[in-house]
């Protein structure tokens, strides 16, 4: 398929040509795995570039990572969240893990061919990962208390970016309950106040600062 990727470029004008071109690349990318491997609805893979990618980069609008930041993306399927942000954040780490195989093949064949020497990926799941991060990334991939029994130990207690260590997740609907079940404070920043579509109506990026034991 043919993306277009102006969508992304228009709300991200500091993307460089090679910024760009990867992200035009890693779509091409998903689009021909997507015939293999379900990553993406046969339905929903048209509006990849608008709820895929721009979708994981809203985390960046609410968390502009500083250069050296660790981020873990679990349960990352395709590769997002993590791939569109390693991409937009070179001088950050990341570490992509999911308990499929087959996802994790796709994530490495599309690191390779999009030369991010950024990007790790491992099959494993979140709570066999034996080092710390900054920040842990995810999209929805379960309820937020027991996403956070996953990976609340996983976070580094030093902190030097603009929001405390902590997870940086994406979900939308309803979450008052989900937030009253965890013992930390989360914030929720709207997908809409970034970008003014709706199909983010009601999404949005959850802050969760972790404060280890």
């Amino acid at each position: 398929m043919d993306f277009d990727l102006r969508i992304v470029e228009r709300h991200f004008p500091v993307l460089t040509s090679l910024q760009y071109e990867r992200l035009a690349q890693f779509a091409d990318l998903i689009g021909e795995w997507n015939q293999k491997i379900n990553l993406i609805s046969r339905s929903d893979i048209g509006n990849l570039p608008k709820r895929h990618i721009l979708h994981s980069l809203a985390i960046a609008k609410a968390m502009p990572f500083q250069p050296g930041t660790r981020i873990m993306d679990v349960g990352t399927g395709g590769g997002f969240p993590g791939l569109p942000l390693a991409i937009l954040f070179p001088e950050c780490g990341f570490h992509l893990v999911d308990s499929i195989g087959k996802k994790i093949k796709v994530v490495v064949d599309c690191v390779q061919k999009l030369g991010l020497d950024n990007v790790s990926a491992e099959q494993v799941r979140a709570e066999k990962v034996p080092k710390q991060f900054d920040f842990v990334v995810a999209r929805a991939v379960t309820q937020l208390p027991e996403f956070m029994n996953w990976v609340r130990k996983k976070i580094k207690k030093t902190a030097f970016n603009n929001l405390p260590n902590g997870v940086l997740y994406l979900k939308g609907g309803v979450l008052k309950d989900e937030f009253e079940k965890i013992r930390e404070t989360p914030v929720a920043f709207p997908i809409r106040e970034f970008f003014d579509f709706e199909d983010f109506d009601q999404k949005y990026v959850i802050h969760v600062p972790v404060e280890r034991d």
